[in-house]
């Protein structure tokens, strides 16, 4: 079931005729929520409930046993248990989790880095895969349920002690499956208090989730017929008009993809009362690595910098083992989007990107003091067009099917023979509505602005919008493409 289908509208529509009958009963609201999110996610395949079950009991049990205390519930961090004894517990729920994401995303393709690398040095060995089905979303909720120990274990926040509250974050259903990543510092105190379902946060979140469709079903869908083609072509022939032509359409594709889910998860939370965290800001708008990095998949990079990057020491530890940090955070967030090298060289390439905008950051911020400020519009024009295609081209290699692949497309950059422009007429069309909006969006610093329109100029909007939807629908219930992370 996912968000774009009619089996979704039908489901929505009964839990949230009921959870606005149950305004006043919060248990009951809550008991609600974890019966249809283990409904939704079952519609997947429900032998995988078993996994956040079992994610969910061994944190919330962990996370107890962390937070037990000697004396007054208040006294700060007079724990029972020695640092050591704390450690083995947190050791527990990172085994655990990391343990069944490892098994399930990760053996097969362990297994055949393996036997690749020794039949490479001469050491033939036939090794049997397992060919497992990956669980929709357990990246996403084992990275959440992950946060929450640790986060216990460093007296950051209390365990929380009601089970049901704890069931909820860890099994939320309009982001469980492809996020944003929840920290339970922010999201557990609305599970366990009265949310406002005022009719002004119902309509803006019905807004969200409307321009969260469109881009998926309208714009991401329509492209999908685009890419396709080209990165379905194997090792080509490419040349330039088709390598740029899948390129460009894959990412703008990827973008309304993955942002469309998030907004459709804001917007369906938001008329639930709840608020989670914006996981897009105008990514696109970036002029360096670093600021793409503050506006793309916020949750995840934001998740990778407090529990991975830091822990490493960050840039407490001098220059070099900056660049090295940098350079292991984004290799492993790179793997964490797919077990294939693909994925690895992509996060090794933004990590590459970081390191040199580090080095080269005294120089540019030397040219920026020096240019003035009536030079910045002008100046950041040329940097977002030139980081743009820094960011395509990382789109390049995170799209292609195998690494020969990705040769043979950056190969057919530099062919400038049969050039054919069919599709870019498409293309174009697509983007246009994409383009208008956040060109609004930048222009008033308002990602939402929609919502502050006059009623007609809305209505208007709305109206092109759900013609948009009837007349230049893909396919609906068109799987999200983060679903395969």
């Amino acid at each position: 079931m996912v968000f774009n289908s009619f089996e979704f509208i039908l489901f929505f529509s009964v839990v949230y005729a009921v959870y606005l009958a149950l305004a006043r009963r919060l248990w009951a609201q809550n008991a609600l929520l974890l019966v249809g999110s283990y409904y939704f996610y079952g519609c997947w395949d429900w032998r995988f409930l078993s996994l956040i079950v079992l994610s969910t009991i061994i944190d919330y049990v962990c996370g107890r046993l962390l937070d037990r205390r000697t004396a007054s519930s208040e006294a700060p961090r007079n724990y029972k248990y020695s640092n050591r004894t704390r450690k083995w517990i947190l050791g527990i729920s990172l085994v655990s989790n990391l343990g069944i994401l490892a098994f399930f995303k990760y053996f097969d393709f362990f297994v055949e880095s393996g036997a690749a690398f020794l039949s490479a040095i001469g050491l033939p060995l036939e090794l049997s895969l397992l060919h497992l089905i990956l669980p929709v979303g357990i990246s996403f909720y084992t990275f959440q349920t992950l946060s929450y120990t640790i986060d216990v274990y460093r007296g950051e926040l209390r365990a929380e002690r009601n089970l049901l509250t704890f069931s909820v974050f860890v099994a939320f259903f309009p982001q469980l499956v492809a996020g944003p990543i929840l920290r339970a510092k922010s999201f557990l105190p609305q599970v366990a208090s009265p949310r406002d379902l005022s009719t002004d946060r119902c309509y803006s979140g019905f807004a969200l989730l409307f321009w969260g469709l469109f881009k998926k079903v309208v714009i991401a869908d329509n492209l999908a017929h685009l890419v396709d083609p080209v990165f379905s072509s194997g090792e080509g022939p490419y040349n330039l008009s088709t390598v740029l032509l899948g390129v460009y359409a894959f990412t703008i594709q990827i973008y309304c993809d993955f942002s469309g889910y998030s907004d459709m998860a804001r917007g369906i939370a938001r008329m639930m009362g709840f608020d989670i965290p914006l996981n897009f800001n105008l990514p696109y708008f970036s002029s360096s690595p670093s600021e793409f990095w503050h506006r793309w998949h916020i949750s995840l990079s934001s998740w990778l910098r407090d529990y991975l990057y830091i822990p490493l020491g960050g840039n407490r530890k001098g220059p070099r083992r900056t660049q090295i940090n940098l350079l292991l955070t984004m290799a492993l967030g790179g793997l964490w989007h797919g077990a294939a090298w693909t994925f690895v060289f992509w996060g090794v390439y933004h990590g590459l990107l970081l390191m040199i905008y580090r080095i080269l950051k005294p120089v540019t911020d030397w040219l920026g003091e020096r240019g003035g400020k009536h030079l910045m519009p002008a100046r950041r024009l040329v940097a977002v067009t030139i980081f743009f295609h820094f960011t395509c081209l990382g789109w390049l290699i995170f799209r292609a099917e195998s690494i020969d692949q990705i040769g043979a497309m950056l190969g057919g950059l530099i062919n400038i023979t049969q050039l054919t422009w069919d599709g870019y007429g498409s293309l174009l069309i697509c983007i246009a509505p994409l383009a208008l909006m956040q060109a609004i969006q930048w222009t008033n610093d308002d990602l939402e602005p929609m919502y502050h329109w006059p009623a007609p100029i809305r209505g208007l909007v709305y109206c092109l919008m759900f013609y948009a939807l009837v007349l230049f629908a893909g396919d609906y219930g068109k799987p999200f493409i983060y679903f395969q992370f």
